[in-house]
């Protein structure tokens, strides 16, 4: 135990504690990748991936082997620096933001006191990526999607921002077990924040797709528009690590419904134990929506994308404040779990 207790012992155990989440996250991608694109076969009534290993489960594997062995093709007037520094950002800030998700009661690379600014902030600079890779490829589709996301990913962080106050007040902590913990109650799933905060669920969901860029909203990549969007110059690894940003993102946001809403890792049944198979369970379900949306909803046009978050969600999520600040206040039963 000496060893554990001296600095260098207790960097090795954080480098551990980082890599595990980091691989195991990693290798998820990979089967929810595959299981993304089960869910649109099955609605378009084909087989989707069904050839490399059994039922077609390596083809995820075989993909990234691909994308690892190809040229990588630098166009002749980008800016080298910033065209490699772009997708790097993107996957750097997308695998930082699971430092603070919980998936167990101590199952947390760093129990934040502020978990929820910590979230908000790094969700905040993803677009940072998006914008320098478009800037980057010196050309005018790219940049055209990539401001297409800022203004996209600016407008619906609000929302979200709004939103998340509503919970922070029913909790009073910023601290995402806590939030999970409030919801502790002998009502199983119906002690959950989904009840009381019930429109800012829809909302967030929604929101959360916009964040992401996923369809119906997006936009940033619009192939019918843009020729693929900010990521059109790309390929390679290159082109892997927005993808892989990107779906991890995604998969965050599962997390922080689950969190935020659901629960957690708490069982929705009294009686049985909580534990990360129902925190697992939770994202899993939430992926399978995420994905039918993709497989069965029009695209917007960026008129109605701009008018939804602005001039809908705004309003909504900065009312849905007031009144949650107003039930907590006076203490009604669901809103208010103080001591």
């Amino acid at each position: 135990m000496a060893f554990l207790d001296t600095p260098l012992g207790i960097f090795t155990i954080i480098l551990a504690q980082c890599l595990l989440v980091t691989v195991c996250i990693l290798v998820a991608l990979a089967f929810l990748m595959y299981a993304d694109r089960k869910v649109w076969a099955a609605v378009q009534m084909r087989k989707g991936p069904n050839v490399v290993g059994p039922f077609g489960l390596l083809q995820s594997f075989a993909d990234f082997i691909k994308y690892i062995v190809k040229e990588v093709v630098v166009p002749a007037g980008a800016d080298k620096v910033v065209f490699f520094l772009a997708p790097m950002i993107t996957f750097v800030l997308a695998v930082i933001a699971w430092a603070v998700i919980p998936f167990n009661e101590g199952w947390v690379v760093a129990n934040l006191n502020v978990g929820i600014l910590y979230i908000f902030a790094i969700s905040s600079l993803e677009v940072y990526g998006v914008i320098m890779g478009g800037w980057a490829s010196n050309s005018k589709y790219p940049f055209l999607g990539s401001l297409r996301s800022a203004a996209q990913m600016i407008s619906y962080e609000v929302s979200i921002g709004f939103i998340i106050i509503g919970v922070i007040l029913s909790t009073g902590s910023l601290n995402l077990t806590d939030i999970v913990m409030a919801q502790d109650g002998s009502y199983g799933f119906f002690s959950w924040y989904w009840l009381p905060h019930l429109p800012m669920v829809v909302l967030f969901f929604v929101s959360a797709l916009a964040e992401t860029n996923r369809p119906p909203f997006d936009l940033p990549e619009a192939e019918a528009e843009l020729v693929a969007g900010y990521q059109v110059e790309y390929s390679s690894t290159p082109f892997l690590l927005f993808m892989i940003g990107e779906l991890m993102a995604v998969v965050l946001m599962c997390a922080l419904m689950t969190i935020l809403f659901f629960g957690g890792w708490l069982s929705p049944i009294p009686g049985l134990p909580d534990g990360i198979i129902w925190m697992i369970l939770k994202m899993g379900f939430f992926f399978f929506i995420f994905a039918m949306v993709k497989a069965i909803v029009p695209r917007y046009r960026y008129d109605q994308l701009m008018r939804l978050g602005w001039k809908v969600f705004l309003p909504m999520s900065l009312a849905w404040v007031v009144i949650a600040a107003g039930m907590t206040l006076y203490e009604v039963p669901g809103f208010y779990r103080g001591e």
